[in-house]
């Protein structure tokens, strides 16, 4: 008999958030019992509405969407707004959704519903700090979760705001490093920028989207040019690296990503601010906390997005995938 598997989002949408977030909520195996914001890519209360528009989009108002922390623990926040626009979208300019409010309480929403739901699966797709708030305020909320999967942080590649420095640590670094200290009873399985850089939204998968499902393809394309200007802009790319939506699919298809376990600390001051250094050769001589990811199939996360996000049909997308990612054979 399959279950759907209980799941959270943390998030801060943000263009890549909002495409992890369709993954997920075209994914049948996947119950999303809620959804709480950070500030990240956008304020929170920015961020807020641009989940509601995602769930107005696959109609799924039902689930609810709560507003968490809107600054760091320390730092000043920064948000990357530079990157996904005023508005988190692209500056698309979407219509609000009004229908639906956003609630208040992330903190406590995640608190009540870990203890309420075991075996609950854990997504962190912003800074850490509602999950940081959430261990502060009850350290064993997270006693019974099932996975706790984190975009965030690089092993060996370069960073993305800083020469080490992924965003989301370095946005709260000492979120990040509260949550890494924690012993947590489940392994905190990064998803950083060592895989995520190899998903690349091109022009390319852009347009066969237009030949699968016409309303996720225009919401996609309006929310993602501005990201694809930036792209190239700032690092001479043609289409924009998608970092949220692996997490998503990595937990519904473990085979398509691959890592090893290690101890990983997370630096909080000057040059090095957010920086996650993996022991990879146990100097330290800790417990692994982490299990870190450092290979991806491209290929089998495509065909796992594009079919599900754009239902896109099995054999054709089998067929052109190879044109889509230009593999030569």
């Amino acid at each position: 008999m399959n279950t759907k598997k209980n799941i959270i989002i943390d998030c801060d949408p943000g263009i890549d958030d909002s495409l992890a977030l369709l993954l997920a909520l075209q994914s049948e195996g996947f119950n999303v019992v809620g959804i709480t914001i950070v500030s990240g890519n956008a304020p929170a209360t920015i961020g807020a509405q641009n989940a509601l528009k995602v769930l107005r989009l696959v109609d799924r108002l039902d689930i609810p969407v709560y507003i968490g922390a809107e600054e760091p623990l320390k730092v000043p926040f920064e948000s990357a707004q530079d990157t996904h626009g005023e508005d988190g979208l692209g500056n698309s300019r979407i219509p609000f959704v009004t229908s639906v409010q956003p609630k208040a309480n992330a903190i406590s929403f995640i608190k009540n519903t870990l203890k309420q739901n075991p075996n609950t699966t854990v997504f962190a797709l912003g800074p850490l700090t509602n999950i940081a708030l959430a261990l502060k305020e009850d350290p064993n909320c997270f006693a019974e979760i099932s996975r706790f999967i984190v975009m965030g942080g690089s092993y060996l590649s370069h960073g993305n705001c800083s020469p080490v420095a992924e965003y989301n640590f370095w946005c709260d670094p000492d979120a990040a490093k509260f949550v890494f200290s924690q012993n947590l009873p489940v392994s905190i399985e990064m998803v950083g920028l060592d895989v995520t850089r190899k998903i690349v939204l091109t022009p390319t998968i852009l347009e066969y989207m237009k030949h699968t499902d016409e309303q996720i393809y225009q919401f996609i394309q309006q929310i993602t040019q501005f990201y694809f200007d930036y792209h190239w802009e700032h690092e001479t790319v043609l289409g924009c690296v998608i970092n949220d939506p692996l997490t998503i699919a990595y937990a519904l298809d473990p085979t398509l990503a691959k890592g090893f376990n290690s101890h990983v600390e997370i630096a909080t001051t000057g040059i090095s601010r957010g920086q996650s250094i993996v022991d990879d050769h146990n100097f330290w001589q800790l417990p692994n906390n982490s299990y870190i990811l450092t290979d991806v199939d491209q290929t089998a996360f495509w065909h796992l997005f594009l079919s599900r996000v754009c239902k896109a049909e099995g054999s054709q997308l089998s067929q052109v995938l190879p044109q889509l990612l230009e593999v030569r054979s």
